[in-house]
């Protein structure tokens, strides 16, 4: 995947609730097992994804777009819908607040904490739309899934740093982590502004 800016697609992946749900299992009573099992839900959400995305594409590609023209039909749409999506968390930055079933997660288990890796990051619209970005990427140069192992591990490595930042700092990262926990979830709605630009910079580059 050289053409495509694989960090800063990592980054958007993370970027929302994905990343406050890690903090918020690194504040919960089992934090390493629980974040574990998060990270492997979303590991396995990554991997699903390309996967399906690769195949859609080269579905496309298949049926007669081999010069893309669907796809910049298709990303148009998505810089309209994410510019959209930007506009409603500015107006109404006073106002939103962040899901309540973030507050379940501080008491969840492993089990729980899988599935939210699998659900947030499989099912999120702002992820499904990076990983049709890097499927048809992947379907358009007739590369196969493992060439996006770069995009996955980059994903994995950013949804692991409150856990790494917990076993390197233990002590502090106890302090700190609930302060950024809190911080993040108060302010949503311009991590959501912060997302959605970052994706319409990626599509329009």
């Amino acid at each position: 995947m050289t053409n495509l800016a694989v960090l800063p697609l990592a980054v958007t992946m993370m970027a929302g609730p994905q990343i406050v749900a890690a903090l918020i299992f690194i504040t919960a009573k089992r934090p390493v097992a629980v974040s574990l099992s998060f990270l492997a839900g979303v590991t396995l959400a990554v991997y699903t994804g390309v996967t399906l995305t690769t195949w859609l594409g080269q579905s496309l590609v298949a049926g007669g777009d081999q010069d893309g023209k669907l796809a910049k039909i298709i990303e148009y749409l998505l810089v309209a819908a994410l510019l959209a999506v930007a506009v409603y968390n500015w107006v109404n930055r006073r106002t939103i607040e962040p899901p309540s079933w973030l507050g379940s997660l501080m008491t969840a288990g492993p089990g729980k904490a899988f599935t939210t890796g699998l659900l947030l990051l499989g099912l999120f619209p702002s992820d499904v739309v990076v990983m049709i970005t890097v499927g048809a990427e992947l379907a358009r140069t007739g590369a196969t899934v493992a060439a996006a192992w770069p995009f996955i591990a980059a994903t994995v490595l950013i949804a692991a740093l409150p856990l790494l930042g917990y076993l390197l700092f233990r002590r502090k990262a106890e302090q700190a982590m609930p302060h950024v926990r809190d911080w993040m979830t108060q302010h949503s709605w311009l991590i959501n502004i912060v997302a959605a630009l970052l994706f319409v910079v990626l599509i329009l580059w």
